[in-house]
C-alpha cells in the first residue's frame, strides 16, 4: 500500500506541472537542485545578497516570457530572496504574445517583447511607466540600450538580452562557406534548409536578400519579398519552418541549414563543432528584448522588483550562461573571456552590428504583411 501511494504522489506531482508552471521551463536541460546550487555559487562571489529563504507572501507574479529565454535557477533565487512566488508562461513569437495580452489584460505582470512590439504598445498605451527609483539596478545597464529608439526616455522598458538573427549552416552538409541568404534560395541546398515561422524574422530575411530594407511598407517589394519565398517553397527547397526546435535538429544533423537566433547558434554551436553561424554579408536584423509591466497588472512594485532583479549582475550572468545571447549588464561584458568577445553569437562586432537593421513597428500596413505572409504559409 505503501508503494502505491507513492506512485499515486509521483502521479500527481506530474500532472500538476504545466507550460504555466512554478519556476520550471519544459526544455531547461540542467536540473532545478543543480542550477540551484550553481544561483547559491554565483551569488555568494559577488557583493549581491546571497540566497536566502524570505518569509512567503500573498504575492503571486505573472512572467510571459520567451521559450527557453531565462534560467529556471533565477527564479527560483528570486522566489527563495523575495517570498514572492512566479507563475511562468510562454510566448513563442511578439504577435502571440500581443494577442493573448489583448484578450487578458490584467493577467500578467511583466512582459518581455522584442523593440518593435514595445513600440506599438507605447503607442497604444498598454505599458505602465517604471519608477526607477524602485530598480538601483538599471545603473549597471550599458549605455547603448538606456534611450533606445523604441523607447525614447527609457520610461517602459529594460533591456533583458539583445542579438541577431542569421544563418546556422553544417559544415559538412554544405558546399564551401555561406556568407549569403542566397544560400536559402539554391536549389543544391534542396530538402536541407529549415525556415523560421516567424513572420516579420522570415519576410526580413527575404527583403534584405533582394537590397531592401526589413522595415519597408512599399506593397511591390513586399509581394516580391513573397515570391521569393513562395518559389523556394515550390522548388522544394525547404524542409520546414520551425522555431525553437531549429537549434536542435541542427545538433542532430536533420537538416544542412536553419535560421537562427544568435543565442541559439551559440547553444547548438557547443554541441556539434561542424556547426556555424553567419549574419549575411545582405544584412540582418539585430533586436533587443525588453522587460515591461503591462498595464493592469496588480503587481506593478513586485515587478520591478522582478526586473531590477534581472539586472544585478550576478543574476545577469546566471542568464547569460544559460541562454547564451548579448547580456546589456556591463559587469557581464567586461567579464567576457577574450575567446567568447570575439564570437559574433555572443559579441557581435561593430561590422556584423553595422549591416544590420533593428525592426520598426509596422502596424499601419499589418494588414499587407499578414497577407504576404499568409499566401507564403499556404504555398504548395
Amino acid at each position: 500500500m505503501k508503494k502505491i501511494a507513492l506512485l499515486l504522489c509521483l502521479v500527481m506531482a506530474v500532472f500538476a506541472l504545466s507550460a504555466c508552471g512554478n519556476t520550471a521551463k519544459e526544455t531547461a536541460e540542467p536540473t532545478a537542485a543543480a542550477q540551484s546550487a550553481e544561483a547559491t555559487d554565483a551569488a555568494e562571489a559577488t557583493d549581491a545578497p546571497a540566497a536566502q529563504t524570505a518569509a512567503k507572501t500573498d504575492v503571486e507574479l505573472t512572467v510571459f516570457n520567451w521559450y527557453d529565454y531565462i534560467d529556471p535557477a533565477a527564479i527560483e533565487l528570486f522566489e527563495q530572496e523575495t517570498g514572492i512566488s512566479v507563475k511562468y508562461c510562454n510566448f513563442t513569437t511578439n504577435e502571440e504574445m500581443y494577442t493573448k495580452l489583448e484578450a487578458g489584460a490584467g493577467t500578467y505582470d511583466v512582459l518581455f517583447p522584442s523593440d518593435y512590439m514595445i513600440e506599438r504598445m507605447i503607442q497604444n498605451d498598454m505599458l505602465e511607466e517604471l519608477d526607477v527609483a524602485n530598480m538601483p539596478n538599471l545603473e549597471n545597464l550599458i549605455d547603448r540600450v538606456k534611450n533606445p529608439d523604441y523607447d525614447p526616455e527609457g520610461k517602459y522598458s529594460v533591456a533583458y538580452m539583445w542579438g541577431t538573427l542569421g544563418i546556422l549552416y553544417n559544415t559538412e552538409m554544405v558546399d564551401g562557406e555561406i556568407t549569403s541568404w542566397s544560400a536559402l534560395f539554391d536549389e543544391k541546398n534542396a530538402g536541407n534548409v529549415i525556415m523560421m515561422n516567424s513572420m516579420r524574422d522570415t519576410i526580413g530575411i527575404a527583403l534584405k536578400y533582394l537590397g531592401y530594407s526589413l522595415n519597408t511598407r512599399d506593397e511591390a517589394k513586399l509581394n516580391a519579398a513573397k515570391d521569393v519565398l513562395v518559389k523556394q517553397k515550390q522548388d522544394k527547397i525547404e524542409c520546414g519552418y520551425l522555431l525553437d526546435e531549429t537549434k536542435d535538429k541542427m545538433v542532430g544533423g536533420e537538416a544542412a541549414i536553419g535560421i537562427v537566433y544568435s543565442g541559439d547558434a551559440q547553444y547548438a554551436i557547443e554541441k556539434n563543432e561542424s556547426l556555424r553561424y553567419v549574419v549575411p554579408e545582405e544584412g540582418s536584423n539585430i533586436w533587443v528584448d525588453g522587460m515591461c509591466i503591462p498595464k493592469g497588472s496588480k503587481n506593478k512594485a513586485a515587478a520591478e522588483q522582478f526586473i531590477d532583479f534581472m539586472c544585478r549582475p550576478d543574476v545577469a550572468q546566471m542568464n547569460f550562461d544559460y541562454i547564451y545571447y548579448c547580456s546589456p549588464v556591463q559587469q557581464v561584458v567586461d567579464g567576457l573571456s577574450e575567446e567568447d568577445a570575439a564570437m559574433d553569437t555572443i559579441n557581435p562586432s561593430p561590422e556584423v552590428s553595422d549591416r544590420c537593421e533593428f525592426f520598426n513597428d509596422v502596424a499601419d500596413c499589418m494588414d499587407l504583411y499578414e497577407s504576404v505572409w499568409m499566401e507564403v504559409r499556404l504555398a504548395r
